[in-house]
């Protein structure tokens, strides 16, 4: 029995214990844990043996071999990838769905983003690096990795969710981490690791690019078309100075409405304050519209400009 050589006195440790049921105290078993460890499996789950691999059919072997192929990762373990993915739409008792795997590869991407963006910009704040990562391991930019990485080819799903033109972005970002989640359990953390880094690699220094060199003016109007249908104008309101060093006093127009305005050497600069306020300013509207849900706004906008890179 699990921990039987522990005895309180009263026998009180001992008559819970007999409470655990039987399976789990069966499940921990240090020596079949390790054992498991070393042949595929982790974390004390039974490696799936080759009779498993053997019973894949021949047309799920070719998806995963033609995912395999564009993931540049080749499995031990191909049924590891199969559960990958299956969406649970299609799950049964004998097909099971990439739930589990979606949970694992969240902490897993996380993990080793975290790690990794702590290495790589080693004099950023806490709160830039929070900011980059939020961007990088979101729903939209984990999609769009799928779809560039053709998993969405490879993703069986339910015949409901096949019938839409594209799959949502949710599906599509869940799949990149349960692949994420398959590698970690074929072989560990640096193979999943090194899979992350090399498809986010990009991502990230798009982001940190993005923060220093973002046209407002474009984000505010990308947003402002999509999301209002009206295309934001500018309006100088003052000039200070002397003609060899004046100063502008610039607001951004969102329909009638006047919003933030921004000050500057040109009114180019102006106008790119100007917008920048606009923007969190529409943002923060956005959300208290929505339940008054606080938004980091910073990263709603290296969001939008990874957006705007991409579609451009």
């Amino acid at each position: 029995m699990l921990l039987q050589g522990l005895r309180w006195r009263k026998g009180g440790f001992r008559r819970r214990l007999q409470a655990v049921p039987s399976r789990f105290a069966r499940g921990y078993n240090p020596r079949r844990t390790m054992a498991n460890s070393t042949n595929g499996g982790t974390h004390g789950e039974p490696a799936i043996g080759p009779l498993d691999a053997q019973a894949i059919s021949e047309a799920d072997l070719l998806r995963i071999r033609g995912c395999e192929k564009e993931i540049g990762y080749r499995f031990r373990d191909p049924v590891l990838l199969l559960l990958a993915l299956t969406h649970s739409s299609i799950k049964t008792a004998d097909n099971p769905s990439n739930e589990r795997l979606e949970f694992l590869g969240d902490s897993v991407l996380g993990l080793v983003m975290t790690e990794f963006l702590y290495n790589f910009f080693q004099t950023h704040t806490e709160g830039d690096l929070t900011q980059i990562k939020s961007v990088v391991v979101s729903t939209s930019v984990l999609a769009r990795e799928s779809e560039r990485l053709h998993l969405d080819h490879f993703y069986s799903v339910g015949k409901g969710v096949v019938q839409r033109k594209r799959l949502p972005l949710s599906l599509l970002a869940n799949v990149f981490e349960a692949v994420v989640a398959a590698i970690y359990k074929d072989a560990g953390l640096e193979q999943a690791r090194r899979f992350v880094v090399r498809n986010l690699y990009h991502q990230v220094l798009a982001v940190a690019e993005n923060r220093h060199k973002r046209n407002y003016k474009s984000l505010l109007q990308q947003w402002a078309q999509k999301e209002l249908n009206i295309t934001p104008t500018y309006k100088v309101v003052a000039e200070k100075g002397p003609d060899h060093s004046k100063s502008f006093e610039v607001v951004a127009m969102v329909g009638k409405r006047k919003y933030r305005s921004g000050s500057g050497r040109s009114k180019k600069d102006a106008e790119q304050i100007a917008a920048r306020e606009t923007l969190k300013a529409l943002l923060r509207e956005r959300s208290a519209a929505k339940g008054g849900k606080a938004v980091d706004v910073d990263a709603a906008m290296d969001e939008a400009a990874l957006t705007d890179s991409s579609s451009s």
